[in-house]
């Protein structure tokens, strides 16, 4: 193996000598965009950085990281992908089809991964141990052990780690829920979160994978299964425009993962449960019965209940978006909306500076307490701060693990088609050894995730 000492002795001094020149650090929201985020002071100082799963997303994700240091080291089990990505970055960076490859390098500072769901934990593990700080895609797992392994490793190897759960990074998503731990609409009763459908398909056909594609790598941890192009491929369709991926929970957990990644993070938020999680939880589902299709819920809904009392609900139809209702008023967010009588109240009332924050930092710039809503969101800029400060970035493993774990919740009572007792203090259910089962899958030999 690479001497990876070295390479941690370049980052430790990386992030004195940026710190140093940077002296207080730079606040993230701002409308001066990336480039006044924890930009490195020379062009020497510029991190390192590698990116694993370049279709769509990931390749989203590399260009944000763009202005904090070079893109190196690319990666992608489909070679035409990984050969189109190294030409959109230049042409500089190496390619390799394994990231344990990529890993035995000894000089990445950075990870970035937006693989499919199932390869996170393994990729994120793995980066944490060789040293190497990591942005990764959400959802962070999947399933509830994996998100155990990922926090003690994280523990262990002291590690920053953001996860792509930017609405955290959001003006509007931020202020509902500081709005709600202020009490602008009383105590908090309910929340009502809107996913959306899941996408429907098959019966698809079983062919031989593609010369360019590497599909037993492709498949990892999960079961070796024939070949079928819209298990693994990007499509748009008249709803959707996402990996196909999504729809198998063989590789994800449909739009409770998906949407639930960003609207239930924001439920835990405004609950005040980023540290815990509900008490109990009840779901109901119609699955399709399609060979060779997608197998995701057709139809679906959730309630859970948290040890205070608030009642979340999750469905499928609907406006998209978190709706927070107290006993003197509500609050309804999404990704274009920050709407209810409190809301509009800020013109006359602000929440002050010196209350709490969900985030505490007293470089940000915050002019969404004066109602200007428009900042730009940088979220790959909080986790550039951080990686100087080393600090826990505001989408961190930790909270980002309790998050998703309600998301997998939901998932298992539908599957179970019955409530389930859930101790958030063990993390298990109680007396329930079929639902036990179900926090972790079995892995395939050679690829099970090493924590």
């Amino acid at each position: 193996m690479p001497d990876r000492e070295s390479n941690l002795s370049r980052r430790t001094l990386l992030g004195r000598v940026v710190g140093a020149g940077a002296g207080v650090l730079v606040p993230y929201f701002t409308t001066a965009g990336a480039e006044q985020h924890a930009l490195p002071r020379s062009k020497n100082d510029r991190l390192r950085i590698g990116a694993v799963g370049m279709r769509y997303q990931g390749s989203v994700v590399a260009k944000k990281a763009l202005p904090y240091g070079d893109i190196v080291a690319l990666c992608d089990v489909d070679r035409r992908i990984g050969e189109k990505a190294r030409q959109q970055f230049g042409n500089r960076a190496e390619l390799y089809e394994d990231y344990r490859a990529m890993l035995d390098r000894n000089d990445l500072d950075v990870l970035t991964i937006g693989t499919p769901d199932h390869w996170h934990t393994a990729m994120l593990i793995d980066a944490c141990r060789a040293g190497v700080d990591v942005y990764c895609e959400k959802p962070l797992t999947l399933t509830i052990d994996e998100g155990k392994a990922i926090c003690r490793v994280v523990r262990q190897t002291q590690r920053v780690v953001q996860v792509g759960s930017w609405q955290r990074s959001d003006h509007r998503f931020r202020l509902a829920c500081e709005m709600v731990h202020q009490g602008r609409i009383g105590k908090l009763r309910r929340v009502d979160v809107v996913l959306g459908p899941n996408e429907t398909g098959g019966p698809f056909s079983e062919t031989q994978p593609p010369p360019h594609l590497n599909w037993n790598l492709w498949q990892g941890q999960t079961p070796a299964v024939p070949y079928i192009p819209e298990r693994c491929h990007y499509a748009q369709t008249e709803r959707f425009q996402a990996g196909t991926f999504r729809w198998w929970y063989e590789y994800s957990g449909g739009q409770m993962t998906d949407w639930g990644a960003h609207h239930l993070d924001i439920a835990q938020w405004a609950v005040g449960a980023q540290d815990s999680g509900p008490v109990s939880v009840e779901g109901s589902a119609e699955f399709p019965d399609i060979p060779n299709g997608y197998n995701v819920a057709t139809r679906y809904q959730a309630r859970y209940t948290y040890a205070n009392g608030v009642e979340l609900t999750v469905r499928d139809s609907g406006r998209n978006g978190v709706m927070l209702t107290g006993t003197e008023g509500r609050i309804f967010v999404n990704r274009g909306v920050l709407a209810g009588k409190s809301v509009d109240d800020l013109r006359d009332r602000p929440l002050p500076r010196e209350e709490f924050q969900l985030y505490p930092d007293d470089n940000l710039d915050r002019p969404a307490r004066m109602g200007k809503l428009d900042a730009i969101v940088n979220h790959m800029g909080n986790f550039y701060d951080c990686l100087i400060s080393r600090k826990q970035p505001v989408s961190d493993v930790f909270s980002q693990h309790r998050s998703v774990t309600v998301c997998h919740l939901g998932n298992i009572a539908m599957w179970l088609g019955r409530p389930v007792a859930w101790d958030p203090s063990s993390e298990q259910f109680v007396q329930d050894e079929e639902a036990d089962r179900l926090i972790r899958r079995p892995q395939r030999a050679g690829f099970a995730v090493d924590a």
